[in-house]
């Protein structure tokens, strides 16, 4: 009888041996996957005077945030999809031009009004960037060992909402509002080039899909059928209303309640972004470790520990100080939280990364662009500010413990 050989088994991707981490494009993925703070932070602390200078109210100045929101969201969804037809290069570097053109165009904005929209596509351009840059880690270090790269990506990413601020205040020193978009598509400029010679394919010919709508609907509702997925979105959306929140109310509220210069406010963001960063090095420490929903828990038990304290604070009338100690606590536990919840929200969904990278994107920008104007509603003092962070934080905190009561593959 002839010996009778068995084929080869392929190995499945948690079998696959994780990758040996880059450094160099680890901190170039961070630094695409940093649109949304570098979006956001860096005219933060010249919010007040943009609005003063186009002659608008505070709530049309915290709509260029909320617009540059809804455009990261948007663009996320549509890059992810097109980044799973396409590969992932292709609508990258485009996205990254667009962002470029779209920059200097708000350099030269002449009303509130057309600020608003040229943010709308400017966060659509930044926001192919980010969703991209998330599923090259994905398309890379796969299911099993994705949390400590998305904890080494945020250390990466950290390094723009710590440097936004505090340059942006810096900035306005020798230049007005309009000079800090011009600086921004300077520093796009540079990740164009660094994207088009450092960044590679990560998304083969053979496993990239075709198909228009009804295709992208098949693979949206495959994403939403995973529990999974579903738990993880919502702690990480939850955790990001209260963060942008925070975002779109501190510059009035330690500006104009607790008499900060833009220069002190930038230094504030920072001290938190630091935070950020820290908590992030401590997450790639336990991925080793700890499973990612633990570590997860650790950054929802502290962002609730802050987030009462804080409202506890503020509802004192107590100083500055006072409050921005719990206040750190609650926004920096995001570096504990958010790579997390990428890695759990990603972990079954293989070639349908890019897709379900970009409906986490929406998901989360969406509700932040949401928050701060509806807060705002109620003024923008710091009592609505820790109120709304209070509110978000405990609903995270429940969906937490109720996705891991009630699903056992969220384990």
């Amino acid at each position: 009888m002839e010996n009778q050989t068995e084929p080869a088994r392929k190995p499945s991707e948690e079998e696959v041996p994780a990758p040996t981490p880059r450094p160099v494009n680890l901190l170039l993925l961070g630094l695409l996957t940093a649109f949304g703070p570098l979006s956001l932070d860096l005219y933060l602390p010249a919010l007040p005077t943009l609005t003063a200078n186009l002659a608008a109210t505070d709530s049309a100045g915290q709509l260029t945030l909320s617009a540059c929101m809804v455009g990261l969201a948007l663009g996320q969804v549509t890059a992810g999809t097109l980044s799973d037809r396409l590969g992932r290069k292709p609508p990258l570097t485009t996205g990254l031009a667009a962002y470029v053109v779209l920059s200097l165009a708000c350099s030269m904005a002449p009303s509130i009004e057309a600020v608003i929209v040229l943010r709308l596509l400017q966060g659509m351009a930044g926001g192919s960037s980010m969703v991209i840059a998330r599923a090259i880690v994905r398309d890379t270090y796969g299911p099993t060992h994705s949390a400590r790269a998305f904890s080494l990506l945020m250390l990466a990413a950290g390094v723009a909402p710590i440097a936004a601020p505090v340059l942006g205040g810096q900035l306005l020193l020798v230049t007005s509002w309009r000079g800090l978009f011009a600086v921004l598509a300077v520093l796009v400029s540079g990740l164009l080039l660094a994207a088009v010679w450092r960044v590679p394919e990560s998304l083969p010919v053979d496993q990239r899909h075709s198909g228009g709508f009804v295709r992208w609907l098949q693979q949206a509702k495959a994403v939403f059928t995973d529990p999974v997925f579903c738990g993880a979105a919502a702690v990480q959306c939850l955790m990001g209303a209260g963060m942008f929140t925070f975002i779109g109310m501190s510059a009035f509220v330690f500006q104009d309640h607790y008499g900060f210069d833009a220069q002190g406010y930038g230094l504030l963001f920072a001290a938190i972004s630091v935070g950020i960063v820290s908590f992030s090095r401590v997450s790639a420490w336990a991925a080793t470790r700890r499973r990612p929903v633990v570590v997860m828990g650790w950054g929802v038990s502290i962002a609730l520990i802050g987030a009462i304290s804080q409202f506890v604070a503020i509802a004192l009338g107590a100083p500055a100080l006072v409050v921005a100690v719990p206040l750190f606590l609650c926004i920096s536990s995001g570096g504990l939280i958010s790579p997390n919840c990428h890695a759990m929200a990603l972990r079954n969904q293989g070639q349908r990364s890019g897709t379900a990278s970009g409906l986490l994107g929406l998901i989360q920008f969406g509700v932040g662009a949401a928050t701060a104007p509806l807060v705002s509603l109620a003024g923008a003092t710091a009592f609505a500010m820790g109120a709304a962070m209070f509110t978000s934080t405990l609903l995270m905190a429940v969906t937490y413990l109720f996705a891991l009561r009630r699903n056992p593959r969220f384990q």
